[in-house]
């Protein structure tokens, strides 16, 4: 009789290489010595082409937004004249060819891809407070642009440590 023995590698997802360890077959009766297992590096599951797209659709979000700086912020407002956030987030979204949900909360559950804080990239989508009640896009070096609330405007601003402590989850749409 033949089983089949998997091992996992734990450290694998920690640094976010892609590992896979083989399965061995291994004797009703093992040896006194332990098995041999052999690793394989594991392709990943999103391929190259569609890490190049989605950057490509991230620069254009992110251009989009750069250009609605200064319009004003309006509860439910998704553009073109007036954006809340999430508005802002997915209509820069949209004009990049990825279609979003609209609330914020919408937002993060449908997009599949999560980032930390540290793990941000451009055009990633950052979630903050304890309902994830508020969104920005990130455009990197550590800005990010939002429509705050009502009574302001559009803006880039600096991710202090103010939306460090209030951060809640980000996204890479995209994919």
């Amino acid at each position: 009789m033949r089983f089949v023995r998997f091992a996992t590698v734990a450290s694998a997802a920690a640094v976010g290489a892609g590992v896979l360890i083989a399965p061995q077959a291994v004797d009703a009766a093992p040896a006194a010595t332990s098995p041999q297992i052999r690793t394989v590096a594991a392709t990943s599951t999103i391929t190259s082409a569609r890490r190049a797209k989605q950057r490509q659709r991230a620069d254009y979000a992110v251009r989009y937004a750069y250009k609605q700086i200064g319009d004003p912020y309006r509860y439910g407002a998704a553009g073109p004249g007036s954006w809340d956030c999430s508005g802002l987030a997915g209509g820069s979204w949209r004009k990049a060819g990825v279609k979003l949900p609209r609330t914020s909360q919408q937002l993060y559950r449908a997009v599949k891809f999560k980032v930390s804080w540290k793990g941000a990239v451009k055009g990633d989508l950052l979630f903050f407070y304890g309902g994830r009640t508020h969104v920005g896009i990130y455009v990197g070096h550590g800005y990010m642009i939002h429509a705050p609330s009502s009574g302001q405007r559009v803006k880039r601003i600096k991710l202090n440590s103010y939306y460090k402590r209030n951060f809640n989850g980000g996204v890479r749409p995209g994919y």
